[in-house]
């Protein structure tokens, strides 16, 4: 089957995946807790504006999961591009000096380092 991909594999990724989309809804919930008064200086037009953006990659990431998962190549090769996407975003964006609150620059670098082994895991299921 030239168009199947390796089930096995993707289990580690769809575990990935989750503990991405659990860690941007933490995000925007924490963003919504800081904008009430607990901090509103940490709740800055910037991080909510990767919030959201990142956001809706995860709920993308959890659709392709999907196919992928069904067997769908296209669809693997969907996760990996959204995810290389991620990886440099975070990098470039955790980077750029004082542009983030401290710990959502911390959150970028361990969303990073997420998308790096999601990469990995990736292509190990589209090599087999």
């Amino acid at each position: 089957m030239a168009n199947s991909v390796s089930m096995r594999p993707l289990g580690a990724v769809s575990v990935l995946i989750a503990v991405y989309a659990s860690a941007m809804a933490a995000t925007v919930a924490a963003l919504a807790v800081m904008a009430a008064g607990v901090a509103p200086g940490q709740a800055t037009r910037e991080a909510w504006g990767h919030a959201v953006i990142v956001t809706v990659l995860a709920f993308v990431l959890v659709l392709r999961l999907r196919a992928a998962r069904a067997g769908s190549a296209r669809a693997v090769k969907a996760l990996g591009v959204v995810a290389a996407v991620l990886l440099v975003v975070n990098v470039v964006e955790a980077a750029l000096p004082g542009a983030f609150p401290g710990w959502m620059r911390i959150e970028m670098a361990a969303i990073a380092l997420l998308m790096v082994v999601l990469l990995a895991l990736l292509r190990r299921s589209a090599g087999r």
